[in-house]
């Protein structure tokens, strides 16, 4: 009888012995994905966040500041630099273009964008995600109602001639968020939405970077280059381009000085202006980030004063 007892004793043991094992991979088995599910939650929040704090200050190491001042930027882009374009969304529905980028014969000046057909009250969007740089309305002159965004991937486009403005100065957008309605303000021959985009305030002809009548991007990557050769890349042929490198003490030294000299330059030019055949008050003042009211003021002017080809007057 004893036997008997000790028998069973010990069967139980055994098994209570290959029991516990068994237990316990299945409740490790059981926590496994949760562990998995744990990591992965991890990994989107830690991306989540550094795309909401590039959002914050986009582009933030290509860009001296973020001022509302100038459409423009008085500095000279790096020797080369990639843009990422894989973000991109069209800024409107319609696949129309009104015209081009490029010199304008019959206006006699440059066009620095793409122009779209739109009508008054459709829905303008933000090509890339970013933040919004400037919202203002400049009136019957220039681009009207505008708003200019800057993208985490260096570029900074231009939205003109709205109707009304959806976003404020500040604001941070996902690609395709809408940021105002299609219009005609500024100096503007009918309902279209002028677009520009610029890398550090050079103008890049957009119709390079995308194919507005697809709705789509030309490339995946557009390689920017300073004095041209500038190209279009896909995803897997960009990962195969040397990192973007450091410049030579010399070219850096160069590069200082032709900005400078620019610097100068423009600077130089902003203070005066010698009027030109056709020229107004108005179009001066735009010319030149100042109000009429100003350009008056600093030439002791008013604003019925007629203005004769060759007269030089101070804007600055």
């Amino acid at each position: 009888m004893n036997m008997i007892k000790i028998l069973k004793f010990v069967s139980l043991a055994v098994v209570a012995l290959v029991a516990t094992p068994a237990h316990a991979q299945d409740k490790l088995a059981r926590q496994a994905p949760i562990e998995v599910k744990l990591r992965a939650i991890d990994s989107v929040a830690i991306k989540r966040l550094q795309r909401n704090e590039s959002l914050e200050n986009p582009a933030g190491d290509l860009y001296p500041d973020f001022s509302n001042a100038f459409v423009g930027y008085n500095q000279m882009p790096p020797a080369e630099f990639h843009i990422d374009l894989r973000d991109f969304h069209m800024p409107c529905d319609s696949r129309v273009l009104n015209s081009h980028y490029g010199y304008r014969k019959q206006f006699g000046r440059q066009h620095y964008g793409t122009d779209i057909k739109v009508y008054i009250g459709d829905t303008i969007r933000a090509v890339f995600s970013g933040k919004v740089r400037i919202v203002k309305d400049q009136g019957h002159n220039g681009y009207g109602k505008y708003v200019v965004i800057r993208h985490p991937n260096g570029l900074e486009t231009v939205y003109g001639h709205m109707s009304k403005h959806l976003v404020h100065e500040g604001d941070i957008l996902r690609a395709g968020q809408p940021i105002g309605l299609g219009g005609s303000t500024g100096r503007s021959t009918g309902p279209h939405l002028h677009f520009e985009t610029r890398l550090l305030g050079e103008k890049i002809n957009p119709e390079t970077l995308f194919c507005f009548e697809a709705g789509d991007v030309r490339g995946d990557y557009y390689v920017y280059r300073r004095g041209g050769r500038s190209q279009l890349m896909a995803a897997h042929d960009v990962s195969n381009l040397p990192a973007q490198s450091e410049q030579t003490v010399e070219a850096k030294a160069e590069e200082s000085r032709q900005f400078q000299q620019q610097k100068m330059d423009r600077s130089t030019r902003s203070r005066i202006y010698k009027v030109r055949q056709g020229d107004t008050l108005s179009k001066i003042a735009n010319r030149h980030g100042i109000t009429v009211d100003r350009l008056c003021r600093l030439n002791n002017i008013s604003r019925s004063k007629a203005l004769r080809p060759g007269q030089i007057l101070k804007c600055s």
